[in-house]
């Protein structure tokens, strides 16, 4: 499949871009694999050959099996022909180091500094945490009767929490927000939102430097493995950026399953049982990252029944597998998901799967914001009808650009510290 360097791009290969990827994706996964298989040659923008692996147990082996798949960006056969400004080369990434672009006992290394850093967060003092950021930003519409539950919510919420677990300040959290969401985006502005993130995070790792606290960031430095200053930053990016916009989008696609779905209502009244189970069957039928870059052969081999050849690019359909009709028929109901269920890839799987501590983290966050919101907000209801919401304008991430909401306006709580 691959080209040589400098060659023209792949024909005949599925364009990984246009609308159906965020208005009917199921749709687009439920052609690719009538069509194309398990394995599907696609074409990144700018003209970059790719493998997207949809089917559920071809992604298990790949996750699976980190020597002949490893997360090492340094052997795509394309890095001849990828120009500086490539909008994709922020989230594709390149050779750095860092937990997300290191394999081996590099990556390795990494994790053993980052995990217990992540796991060394206070459950009690974020859920406490995430209570108060709530409060306060319902305090800011509350008196209005509607607003946009992403933009003044969803977005904010995550980005504030992780803020407080770094050990920034929170004035710093709104532009850390947009900078990681022009860096995933893809678009014009990506690279100078990369650079922007980046220096808040350089600064981050020299104040902490200065002036350690009890904060993610002031662990992580503490840990007597030696790392660079260059080195804390990316792990500090690679924290953030997978932390901010995929708990932004689950907080978000929750509330939409919620507020559109007839069993989730009794969650509206009250009930807190729902949360749990809309979130998780979000996490299978709409996971915040529905493709994720991604693996790169080390040698010629056969995947289902195509070719790969050395240093040829491979991107994890996660929500594609999650689709993939030979594992849900196993399942009850005519293929609805059980609840509990979390044998889904919405944190990918294996060596480089999200450490499990960031993932309860992320829970978290989205819950308890979704539970303040539901009880200071009881009646809240769809501002419009549901066949009007829109998703983010992208083939690698599933969230909304919007949820409008009503409600009957209700007084502020105040007295945040």
């Amino acid at each position: 499949m691959s080209t040589p360097t400098g060659a023209c791009p792949i024909t005949g290969a599925v364009p990984l871009s246009g609308p159906e990827f965020h208005i009917e994706p199921h749709e687009v996964y439920r052609r690719m694999r009538r069509d194309h298989g398990p394995v599907v040659e696609v074409e990144l923008p700018g003209g970059f050959p790719a493998w997207l692996i949809i089917g559920y147990r071809e992604l298990h082996q790949v996750t699976s099996d980190p020597l002949l798949f490893p997360r090492d960006v340094s052997l795509w056969n394309q890095w001849g022909r990828v120009p500086e400004d490539w909008p994709l080369l922020p989230m594709i990434g390149h050779p750095m180091p860092s937990i997300y672009f290191t394999a081996g006992a590099e990556h390795r290394r990494h994790l053993a500094m980052v995990e217990p850093a992540l796991d060394a967060v206070d459950h009690f003092e974020l859920r406490r945490a995430c209570e108060e950021l709530a409060d306060r930003l319902v305090d800011g519409f509350c008196g209005r009767g509607s607003a946009d539950l992403i933009a003044e919510f969803a977005v904010p919420l995550p980005a504030l929490a992780l803020a407080r677990i770094l050990g920034l300040p929170d004035d710093d959290a709104a532009d850390l927000a947009l900078a990681m969401k022009q860096l995933a985006d893809g678009g014009a502005d990506a690279q100078a939102g990369h650079v922007r993130f980046g220096e808040h995070m350089a600064r981050l790792v020299a104040v902490k430097r200065a002036r350690p606290a009890g904060d993610l960031a002031s662990m992580m430095l503490a840990d007597p493995e030696p790392f660079t200053d260059e080195e804390y930053m990316n792990d500090l990016m690679a924290i953030a950026a997978a932390g901010h916009l995929t708990t932004a989008d689950w907080l978000g696609s929750s509330m939409r399953l919620m507020l559109t779905d007839d069993r989730f209502a009794n969650a509206l009244g009250g009930g807190r049982r729902s949360v749990g189970e809309a979130m998780n069957e979000v996490l299978w039928e709409e996971g915040p990252t529905s493709i994720l870059a991604g693996r790169w052969a080390a040698r010629d081999t056969r995947l289902a029944d195509k070719t790969i050849r050395a240093g040829d690019m491979l991107l994890l359909g996660l929500a594609a597998a999650n689709l993939d009709p030979h594992v849900r028929q196993s399942f009850t109901d005519g293929g609805s998901v059980p609840t509990g269920n979390n044998a889904h890839f919405a944190f990918s799987y294996g060596e480089y799967r999200c450490p499990f501590p960031a993932q309860q983290i992320a829970e978290i966050i989205a819950r308890t914001g979704i539970e303040v919101l539901l009880d200071r907000l009881p009646d809240v209801d769809l501002g419009v009808p549901a066949d009007q919401l829109t998703r983010r304008p992208s083939a690698f991430l599933r969230g909304m650009t919007a949820l409008p909401v009503r409600f009957t306006p209700v007084r502020p709580v105040g007295g945040f510290s």
